[in-house]
């Protein structure tokens, strides 16, 4: 579906293109899978990840299914801008835990005839949209929304419900204090319990 730009025509065009969904539902195995093609066309590739993301690793974008890339931890977007050098493609991952001058970010990239690849969860464990990426979607080429399976149901599931107890609309984890769930058991829940 992504063509890979052979480096040899000039200029390139530049676009973004946006993977969401909730957790465990492969979005960061997207990510590297686009961002591992655009390698093997020889196009030169970076890979940037917010610093608070140290679940895996510190440096590498790590998928639930142990794929790893390497990567650059940055404290906000903006030093993104700061730290390209001849690069045809950037891949952002966690994109939901930057601030929105991401939007920004990409859309000068994709200007500069770069191609972006962001992965992000697109609703918070409220269900509501999270961080930058609701705006991300509207400035996209491309948007590639991914599904888990309701560990309730079985059904798709496109929420990532909270199972620790915390109020803050960031709390990095994975299976310990997160699980997938469809719409219908998502609303069965007590949002509330969690944060009491």
């Amino acid at each position: 579906m992504f063509l890979e730009q052979p480096k040899h025509k000039k200029p390139l065009k530049g676009w973004i293109e946006v993977v969401c969904g909730s957790m465990f539902s492969g979005k960061t195995e997207e990510l590297i899978r686009r961002l591992k093609r655009a390698s093997i066309a020889r196009q030169n590739v970076m890979i940037f990840k917010p610093q608070t993301d140290k679940r895996y690793d510190e440096t590498k974008v790590v998928s639930h299914d142990d794929n790893r890339i390497p990567s650059t931890p940055v404290a906000k977007a903006n030093d993104i801008l700061k730290l390209i050098e001849e690069v045809d493609v950037v891949g952002i991952d966690e994109a939901q835990f930057f601030s929105d001058e991401l939007v920004d970010v990409c859309e000068q990239l994709a200007n500069k005839g770069i191609r972006v690849i962001i992965a992000g969860l697109d609703l918070d464990f409220l269900g509501k949209p999270f961080g930058p990426i609701p705006k991300l979607l509207a400035v996209a080429e491309y948007i590639t929304k991914v599904h888990a399976i309701c560990i309730s149901c079985g059904d798709l599931a496109h929420n990532s419900f909270r199972t620790v107890k915390d109020e803050s609309l960031i709390v990095i984890g994975e299976k310990d204090a997160y699980v997938p769930l469809c719409r219908d058991c998502f609303n069965r829940q007590d949002h509330n319990s969690n944060t009491d």
